[in-house]
C-alpha cells in the first residue's frame, strides 16, 4: 500500500479528474491509472450501469478470461458475496473477497484457475440510481487487498459518483442525427451459458451499422450478455432487478437491451431504440432532477403548456416557471426546444 502523502495526493488528483470530467471512458482509463500507482491490481473490469436496473451498460476490462467471458459475465451475476446491488443495501460502497473468496461462485468457477487470489470491489451509486460498479482482480502471489485499500476505494467513491452520472447527462448533447430506422428490434437467441443459438435475419445488419466489428472483439454487445446474466440473477432469486440496461451508442441514440426467457433453455435478447420515456427518466436521473422536476420535464414533452402544466401538476404557473428555472440550471439548457431536443433526441 502506498504511502499517506502518496494517498492523498492520489485522492486529490482522482478529485480533480473527477472535477473535470466529460467522456466517462477517458475518465474512467484516468482513475483507473491513479488507482493502480496507490493500490496494486492485476486486472480489472469496470462497467457502467443502468441507473434504474443496476444492469451493466458499457465495459471496462482487462482480463485474463477473454476467451470465456460470456461464462464469466453469467457467473458474474450469479456471485451474490460484494455483489454491487448487495453492497448498496448493505450501505458499503466498497469491499473485498479476502478469506470469503470460497463463497464467490465467480472466484471458484472461474477465477481460481486464473490463480486470481482476491478481488476488490466498489459500486458508485447516489439517490438517482446505480452508475456502475469496479473489480479490481489480483493475483494469488501478490497476496489479498488490505483494508486501507478498500478504504481509499470508499473515500473516493462519493466524487467518482457524480462524474460517471455527469458523463451520462454529457451523451444527451451530442445533436441526434438521423440513422436506420424500421428494421424492428435486434433479436438473438443465446443459450444458458450465453453462446449464440441463433438471431433474425435482420440482426447483422442492424448490429454491423450499429456496432461496427474489430478484430477480435465479439460481435454481440456485452450489454447482451449483462442482461442474460441478470435475467440468470433474477430466476434465481439472486437479484430482483429487471433484466433490461439503457445504452449509449453515438450520436444521440440509445438502445433499450432486454432478456427473457425463451423455452426451457434459451434466452431472447432484443436490442431497439430506447422509447421517449425511456430516455427522459435516464436525462432526468443523470441531470439530478427532482421528482417535481421529473414530473414537469415529461408534462412538458406530452407537448403541454405553461398553463396546461400548471393545471396537471396542481400549482400555479409561477411554480412551473421556477420548476422550469431549475431545470435549466441542472440540464444548462436555456430554452425549451433545447431541453427537449436533448431529452428526445431529436432535432
Amino acid at each position: 500500500m502506498a504511502t499517506s502523502t502518496a494517498l492523498t495526493r492520489a485522492r486529490e488528483h482522482i478529485g480533480e479528474l473527477c472535477r473535470t470530467a466529460e467522456d466517462e471512458l477517458t475518465f474512467r482509463m484516468a482513475i483507473l491509472d491513479e488507482l493502480r500507482r496507490v493500490i496494486g491490481f492485476d486486472a480489472h473490469v469496470w462497467l457502467m450501469t443502468d441507473p434504474s436496473t443496476c444492469v451493466g451498460s458499457a465495459p471496462l476490462a482487462d482480463v485474463p478470461v477473454l476467451q470465456e467471458l460470456p461464462e464469466a459475465i453469467r457467473l458474474k451475476y450469479l456471485t451474490g458475496i460484494n455483489r454491487w446491488t448487495q453492497l448498496i443495501v448493505d450501505g458499503r460502497v466498497a469491499a473485498s473477497l479476502g478469506s470469503r473468496r470460497d463463497e464467490s461462485r465467480m472466484w471458484r468457477e472461474v477465477l481460481s484457475r486464473y490463480e486470481i487470489g482476491d478481488v476488490a470491489s466498489s459500486v458508485y451509486a447516489d439517490k438517482y440510481g446505480c452508475w456502475g460498479f469496479l473489480d479490481l482482480w489480483r493475483a494469488e502471489a501478490a497476496g489479498p487487498f488490505g483494508e486501507a485499500d478498500i478504504k481509499f476505494l470508499a473515500s473516493v467513491a462519493e466524487p467518482v459518483t457524480k462524474a460517471l452520472r455527469s458523463c451520462v447527462a454529457a451523451k444527451f448533447l451530442a445533436p441526434a442525427v438521423a440513422h436506420p430506422r424500421g428494421q424492428g428490434p435486434v433479436v438473438l437467441v443465446l443459450d444458458d451459458h450465453h453462446g449464440v443459438v441463433s438471431q433474425t435475419a435482420a440482426s447483422q445488419e442492424w448490429l454491423d451499422t450499429l456496432l461496427p466489428a474489430q478484430p477480435g472483439r465479439s460481435v454481440v454487445p456485452a450489454s447482451a450478455y449483462n442482461v442474460a446474466g441478470q435475467l440468470a440473477a433474477l430466476e434465481e432469486g439472486i437479484d430482483d432487478h429487471p433484466a433490461t440496461t439503457r445504452v449509449h451508442l453515438a450520436e444521440g441514440l440509445w438502445l433499450t437491451v432486454r432478456a427473457a426467457r425463451l423455452g426451457a433453455s434459451n434466452i431472447a435478447v432484443t436490442l431497439e431504440e430506447a422509447s421517449p420515456t425511456e430516455r427522459l427518466d435516464l436525462y432526468a436521473r443523470a441531470c439530478g432532477l427532482s421528482a417535481r422536476e421529473s414530473e414537469l420535464l415529461g408534462n412538458l414533452a406530452s407537448g403541454g403548456d405553461t398553463r396546461e402544466v400548471a393545471a396537471q401538476m396542481s400549482v400555479s404557473e409561477n411554480t412551473v416557471q421556477d420548476h422550469l428555472k431549475s431545470i435549466f440550471d441542472k440540464t444548462g439548457a436555456r430554452n425549451r426546444t433545447t431541453l427537449l431536443g436533448r431529452a428526445l433526441g431529436v432535432r
